[in-house]
């Protein structure tokens, strides 16, 4: 009974306008449409999707669903090889258990008590070390107790580098591999991270529990037989982006996109508020909206008269573990790229605010017809545009931005559920994601008769961080890069980086006294300097280090 009046309750709302939107008329028409998307939206956020994880079965059960969509409205198939479908992996790091064992004094270790790190090479390694002795030729065990204790009072500590720096030591005085152990009863066992990609270790480093080493390293005057076989198993999965065409036989094309994959039940760490047991990411807004706005677009560029381009219409997966879908597909179009006119983005277009109603427009700079068309084209007192100049930003569209494409981006804005698992169809504001969906058809219209677009560069944006900051580097990170530091996908001209002539390609592993191991690092390091500071920043470069002097 509490299922059917949520549901009653559901329909009711695709017809009830809200506050702000009652003086808008809804034809026939219209109703259909906001139906539609209401219909979209509810199957894809729910419960049944298992938060629709990339490369997982509940990403399949909406892909199947967008499938069937484009091929009801007569969307010709352009993935691979004639169909819907484009496949791309997604590496999830490494697993050791099927290759890995260990020995101590002839009696083999369980797994749950030791890890190899991942950076670790796949060697045999053999030895009977003096527990108290570090010797050349031989394994070295090391309690690590101290340094993590000292670690404690140091604000640029990390474990990373810490144990890229013992092995490396240890590799120089001739140690065969690095067993390590905290003593100390009262802290907590390493875990490990099959997604850590640093750079390879000399040296095979092995973490163990403290109750091995309570059992085999009691007596330090002793000495213990290891017996250590390190191999890894690369740990995969599929994802799919969903690609219709619509062909009008023009020589140009747009591509409209949206992500369809969402958070799971958080496995990947990007979730807020994370809660225990298997609660379910459904990710209605997030992106549901935008894959419901997608269909309902597909549908009326199918039957109507703009056919100076023709319409791509992308599903991609992989978003939110670094824009994977979409930097796939520009690096592996199933279209000439160079015909790809501009592209339109749609992430998170659900919860259009009733009061102020306004939708966010990125990547207004990136073609100078975008300033005449949106100023000619205004919108209405149903709806009122942000224009935001940059190209980039932590969504699809970067993609084909860095691909010299001109991009539209709709958002209508950060919220308090934002990557929870409150992210539901009922705070969904449908009517008003309707009235986007208008919008965006009419930008299309309007840009039909105007040919190949120009592009021109925007400066960066970069959205999403925890961190606050006045100052900026001018680069773009790339949001796919699963290494160690922060990789530049792109350099702004005229701004600090180009001036310390960084370069696409460099890796950023320190920002003066602050290591940089990822992008939120990257984030709260710029967040110390203001205007008119200097300091030095490291970078690799291929297989060199290089330091840079930075002014911001």
């Amino acid at each position: 009974m509490q299922r059917f009046m949520m549901n009653l309750k559901s329909l009711f709302l695709i017809w009830l306008l809200p506050l702000g939107l009652v003086a808008q008329k809804f034809k026939k028409s219209d109703k259909v449409i906001i139906k539609n998307l209401h219909t979209h939206i509810e199957f894809l956020a729910s419960d049944k999707l298992e938060g629709r994880r990339a490369g997982t079965p509940g990403e399949a059960l909406a892909i199947a669903y967008i499938r069937k969509q484009f091929e009801k409205i007569g969307l010709e198939p352009m993935g691979d090889s004639g169909k819907y479908y484009q496949s791309f992996k997604i590496n999830e790091g490494k697993n050791y258990e099927e290759k890995t064992s260990l020995f101590i004094n002839n009696e083999e270790i369980s797994q749950k008590d030791y890890f190899p790190e991942p950076f670790s090479p796949e060697i045999n390694v053999e030895g009977a070390p003096f527990i108290s002795l570090k010797e050349s030729g031989s394994p070295w065990l090391l309690d690590i107790n101290e340094d993590l204790l000292t670690a404690k009072s140091n604000p640029h500590f990390t474990m990373a580098a810490f144990l890229a720096a013992e092995a490396k030591n240890a590799a120089k005085k001739g140690a065969t591999a690095l067993f390590l152990f905290n003593s100390d009863p009262a802290a907590a066992d390493e875990q490990y991270d099959g997604k850590s990609f640093a750079d390879p270790a000399p040296i095979p480093v092995v973490m163990l529990d403290k109750s091995v080493a309570a059992k085999y390293f009691k007596d330090e005057n002793a000495s213990v037989s290891i017996k250590l076989n390190i191999g890894f198993t690369e740990n995969v999965r599929t994802a799919h982006n969903v690609i219709g065409y619509i062909n009008n036989g023009a020589p140009t094309t747009v591509v409209l996109g949206a992500h369809l994959d969402h958070l799971g039940y958080g496995e990947d760490g990007n979730a807020l508020g994370q809660t225990a047991g298997n609660v379910v990411y459904n990710g209605a807004d997030d992106n549901a909206s935008g894959i419901a706005a997608l269909i309902e677009l597909s549908r009326l560029l199918k039957t109507s008269w703009p056919r100076g381009n023709n319409y791509l219409f992308i599903a991609f997966s992989g978003e939110e573990l670094g824009l994977l879908g979409s930097k796939y597909f520009v690096e592996h179009p199933t279209v000439d790229l160079a015909s790809v006119n501009y592209m339109i983005n749609l992430d998170m277009v659900g919860r259009l605010n009733q009061q102020t109603r306004v939708v966010t427009v990125g990547g207004y700079g990136t073609s100078p017809t975008w300033g005449t068309l949106l100023d000619k084209l205004g919108t209405n007192k149903f709806l009122t545009s942000r224009y935001d100049s940059s190209g980039s930003g932590p969504s699809d569209h970067t993609s084909f931005y860095r691909k010299d494409i001109p991009v539209l981006f709709f958002f209508t804005g950060v919220h308090p559920d934002y990557h929870k698992p409150s992210d539901d169809i009922d705070k969904i504001n449908v009517n008003g994601e309707y009235l986007i969906v208008q919008y965006i058809y009419k930008i299309i219209e309007a840009a039909n008769t105007k040919g190949k677009l120009a592009f021109t560069k925007t400066r960066d944006n970069v959205m999403g961080t925890t961190a606050r900051f006045s100052v900026t580097m001018g680069i773009m990170p790339d949001y796919a890069f699963q290494g160690e530091g922060v990789r530049i996908d792109g350099v702004s001209s005229g701004r600090p980086a180009e001036k310390a002539q960084l370069q696409t390609g460099d890796v950023i592993l320190q920002m003066g006294d602050f290591k940089v191991s990822t992008l939120e690092d990257y984030m709260q390091a710029l967040g110390k300097f203001k205007q008119g500071d200097q300091t030095k920043v490291s970078v690799k470069r291929n297989d060199k280090m290089l330091e840079a002097d930075i002014t911001f």
